[in-house]
């Protein structure tokens, strides 16, 4: 029987679902936030989820399906464990989008046939950790992407209680957030984005990661206590994330694109929290509402920015084209700072009660929209269709 290409290699399928969610999610959130829709689950709960766990996710898994058997030196994942994983997450994404405009139950089924996707692909990149020859201190980077895997498991699980008990809600987008799409992609980064630069970082100068690691955790636990109570330890991980990335020796300014694009997105880290921090306090003292900039900028400025980089150098290897970006792809990267630099003016809209607050709403969807779609003309064809 002659092999799909579309299936053949795991980045392939997870990417191509990923961005469609996206896509998908973002469009209907403009309907849900504004009303014009009705939608059977919270519209906050139903665009944390999406974007989280049906979008970063599943990107996540088709980057590391492809990576992590190559960082611990084992044979690549069988297609047919994959496929199980992809299909659990693609009746769950049918199920939650079909599931918001007809019942709840719809949507929290959906969840499961998700969390079980992720389950069962947890347990794989751990059966590969365990099958690894390399020593326990070489399979550091693995081990605390295992680690931050895990915790995106749990918060998965308080995320879809909080259908039915609000109270579950902020603790498990901290815990998502930060302990698992930050600490995942961090460790990656770390691991991946000197050698890309080829300025590998020395064992030495690691020492900081498990202190960030700390703080990470740390400010969950503030958030849990007491609302926007976590401005100290934002500010100390500016500082320490920013000693860290310049420890790096990264070369600045780079004049590959498909470098500098992961270089602009750890810029955003120690910015992120500085921001986060001064939100919060001036939160604490006038109870103004920024509409999650800490949580957006940490996310979009970082997570995102890493994302679409590592995925266009995923795409461009694995279907044999140059590691090179085009005109286009550059036009891409930048478009992705818009997309940042768009949703920050939108909470800073909320903030000041601008009139014009919806107005910027509007925008930070579209240019949203724009990009994915930009992006799947460019590259969907790499991932759907052999010799493109």
């Amino acid at each position: 029987m002659k092999e799909n290409y579309f299936l053949s290699q795991p980045h392939q399928p997870f990417f191509v679902l990923s961005f469609i969610n996206a896509t998908i999610s973002m469009f209907l959130f403009i309907f849900f936030y504004k009303g014009t829709l009705t939608v059977e689950i919270l519209p906050k709960v139903y665009h944390s989820y999406s974007m989280i766990y049906l979008f970063f996710t599943s990107a996540f898994l088709g980057f590391l399906f492809t990576t992590f058997p190559r960082f611990s030196n084992t044979a690549p994942i069988s297609q047919s464990n994959y496929l199980r994983v992809f299909g659990l997450f693609f009746v769950g994404s049918l199920s939650v989008v079909v599931g918001v405009f007809f019942s709840a139950l719809i949507v929290v089924v959906g969840m499961v046939f998700v969390l079980i996707g992720q389950s069962i692909a947890g347990y794989i990149l751990l059966s590969i950790y365990n099958n690894s020859p390399m020593q326990p201190q070489n399979k550091t980077d693995q081990f605390w992407i295992l680690i931050a895997f895990a915790i995106g498991v749990v918060s998965h699980l308080f995320l879809i209680l909080s259908v039915w008990k609000p109270s579950f809600y902020q603790v498990a987008i901290d815990m998502a957030i930060y302990l698992y799409l930050f600490l995942l992609t961090f460790t990656v980064a770390k691991r991946m984005v000197p050698i890309f630069s080829r300025c590998p970082i020395k064992p030495k100068k690691m020492k900081r990661y498990k202190t960030i690691v700390g703080l990470l955790i740390a400010r969950v636990i503030f958030e849990m206590i007491i609302d926007h109570s976590s401005f100290f330890v934002d500010i100390v991980l500016a500082y320490l994330v920013a000693k860290e990335l310049i420890s790096w020796e990264l070369p600045y300014p780079h004049i590959d694109p498909m470098v500098w694009i992961l270089h602009l997105a750890l810029f955003w880290i120690p910015v992120a929290f500085l921001l986060s921090s001064v939100t919060n306090v001036l939160a604490l003292i006038s109870d103004i509402n920024f509409l999650h900039l800490d949580l957006h900028t940490i996310v979009l400025g970082f997570v995102f920015t890493m994302l679409i980089g590592f995925s266009t150098r995923v795409t461009m290897g694995h279907s044999n084209s140059i590691i090179r970006a085009d005109r286009w792809t550059v036009v891409l990267f930048y478009w992705t700072q818009v997309v940042v630099l768009i949703r920050i003016s939108t909470s800073l809209a909320l903030s000041f009660e601008m009139e014009s607050f919806f107005i910027f709403f509007d925008i930070s969807v579209v240019v949203w929209l724009i990009l994915f779609l930009l992006w799947a003309k460019r590259f969907f064809g790499a991932l759907i269709l052999k010799n493109r």
